[in-house]
């Protein structure tokens, strides 16, 4: 791999046990420079246990850590930690001081320049609100403080452990454009966790799934989406009835629960055959859709068989 496209992350079998218990097994992460990687999976999945052991935050049972092009070790993880943002699980902060005051006392403690300070209060859009203590903050400001707070001394990889948990619709809204924005604005590699899928697909190029402490898909969000197959639903006045005639005639075709018979996505001519024959039966067809599987069926099929695609 080029020097200048190593993979902000990597990680080699990278497990983790407390008390003889195995809580993440064999996890090999790639999460490209430059992208945001959704990192998803149910709660008690794994997700949280990785991230804290990719931020030394938790010693690795086995495996090999690379952060940056960088083994992450005991010796180095003050230098590698330097370039990275992290928001897991709640924001820290003094409520009674002001988002301006918590990020000069952050800042002191990272050596950062006080002009930094104003340029994440414009990325998170808190510039206008930086002089109102954080206590009267909505939930929304406090996790974009949360978020400028880590972002404080420009760093190339950020973390962040479901970023929108317990928001209302606005605040994930405006969390989600932030985080989508950052990557091409400013170069940096987001990391993000999330136990819903609808939110990781409206903001990740590349998802991991994890379930189990195991890495059971990773890869291009789009080719998650491949696996959404599409089929034809026919609903007809007598269900069972037409089931048995399309498979007398050679249809592949499964009656689900739901009231709709199930074909495989057919051809324009196929298609009008079959709902020809089923009208020479005089079944009365009162609806014919395109359907496909959606992405909450794929992970929630995936979770529930542990099966990888």
């Amino acid at each position: 791999m080029d020097k200048a496209n190593y993979a902000a992350v990597e990680t080699d079998n990278l497990g983790k046990m407390y008390n003889g218990i195995s809580r993440v097994t064999g996890v090999n992460l790639m999460v490209p420079q430059g992208t945001i990687y959704g990192f998803l999976g149910p709660n008690g999945a794994g997700k949280s246990t990785t991230l804290k052991m990719l931020l030394g935050l938790a010693r690795p049972s086995t495996g090999k850590i690379k952060v940056l092009n960088q083994p992450l070790t005991s010796k180095n993880k003050i230098a590698i930690l330097k370039n990275i943002g992290s928001l897991i699980e709640s924001p820290s902060y003094y409520g009674h001081l002001t988002g301006l005051e918590n990020l000069k006392i952050v800042a002191a403690l990272k050596g950062v320049q006080n002009n930094d300070i104003h340029k994440v209060l414009e990325i998170v859009r808190l510039e206008n609100h930086q002089n109102k203590k954080v206590a009267e903050y909505s939930l929304g400001m406090k996790q974009r403080l949360g978020i400028a707070i880590a972002l404080l001394g420009t760093p190339k990889l950020l973390i962040l452990d479901e970023p929108t948990n317990g928001l209302d619709p606005t605040g994930i809204q405006e969390i989600r454009m932030l985080i989508k924005s950052i990557p091409i604005k400013y170069g940096i590699t987001v990391i993000i966790s999330s136990h819903l899928l609808s939110e990781i697909d409206q903001v990740a190029d590349h998802i991991g799934i994890i379930n189990q402490g195991k890495i059971i898909f990773q890869g291009p969000t789009q080719d998650l989406h491949a696996q959404a197959t599409q089929h034809i639903a026919i609903r007809t006045l007598n269900n069972e009835m037409a089931h048995k005639i399309l498979l007398s005639n050679d249809y592949r075709c499964e009656l689900n629960d739901v009231g709709y018979l199930l074909l495989p996505k057919l051809k324009d001519q196929e298609l009008a055959n079959c709902t020809r024959l089923l009208c020479k039966h005089e079944l009365g067809i009162v609806r014919v859709e395109d359907k496909s599987k959606s992405l909450e069926d794929i992970f929630l099929e995936l979770i529930g068989t542990g099966k990888s695609l």
